[in-house]
């Protein structure tokens, strides 16, 4: 009697964990690899903020408002010498706004690992080091705003880091929170069934019966006027996620009552 004999190939699928079989239909989706790879170079940012923010994002400064972003140009000449041109800002006689014009003859050097205020590498490290910065000791009109600053004098390049850490990290969380909840919820309500799937259910049609901009307006204007910025937002993105786990949850418990049903030996 003749045995059938499977492809190596097929022979590593029948064996395969359910954790292989999900990494090789990963690494054919071409572009879920390329979006893995930007959210992960996202949090490489975040990991990153302090290094790679070369100014305090909360100093200020009013002579430096609204000014426009410096190029940065790579080369004097043949030489390698990365550098910025200064910018000088003056108040303009007619419309009283203030205009900044760049001077090409007063170049302003950049240097690598450069020392500026200090910081704790991932929380931990106690160091002054950044990516890049400018000699220590020169004024503040000798200093380098790549992506200009804002009403305030702030740098907005600095700013982008820090907040793409704040956003980054906290919407994390939020995914996470209605993850756990839409997950726990509805594996709960499909697998039990009864009185606990109709309760669980019928708080699902509440919360999407209500409407949720109107929600999330009112919840905010509810919160202390005392918080921070930082604490008003996170607290925001936690009263949407325990508003957004009713989709998955749904999705979840069919998958329970589909599961149930079957036959298994």
């Amino acid at each position: 009697m003749a045995t059938l004999v499977l492809p190596v190939e097929e022979q590593r699928v029948f064996v395969a964990s359910q954790w292989q079989l999900m990494w090789w239909r990963f690494r054919k989706h071409r572009l879920a690899v390329a979006s893995a790879v930007v959210v992960v170079g996202f949090y490489g940012l975040v990991l990153g903020a302090d290094f790679l923010a070369y100014a305090d994002p909360d100093a200020s400064e009013a002579q430096r408002s609204l000014m426009p972003p410096q190029s940065i140009h790579w080369f004097d000449g043949r030489r390698f010498s990365p550098h910025v041109y200064a910018v000088k800002g003056a108040r303009d006689p007619q419309t009283f706004k203030r205009v900044y014009r760049v001077d090409p003859a007063e170049k302003i050097p950049i240097r690598f690992f450069a020392e500026g205020f200090e910081y704790r590498f991932l929380g931990l490290i106690a160091t002054t080091r950044h990516l890049i910065g400018v000699e220590p000791g020169l004024d503040a009109a000798r200093t380098i705003f790549v992506l200009g600053t804002d009403v305030q004098g702030r740098d907005l390049f600095s700013r982008l880091m820090y907040g793409t850490r704040i956003s980054l990290t906290i919407g994390l969380f939020g995914v996470t929170a209605s993850l756990v909840l839409g997950v726990v919820l509805g594996g709960l309500s499909g697998f039990y069934g009864g009185v606990t799937d109709t309760l669980i259910q019928r708080v699902i049609e509440i919360l999407r019966s209500i409407p949720t901009i109107p929600l999330w307006m009112g919840l905010a204007a509810a919160l202390p006027r005392e918080w921070s910025v930082l604490q008003v937002y996170f607290a925001i993105t936690i009263i949407i996620s325990l508003l957004g786990w009713t989709e998955l949850a749904r999705v979840v418990r069919g998958r329970f009552l589909a599961l149930r049903e079957e036959d298994f030996v």
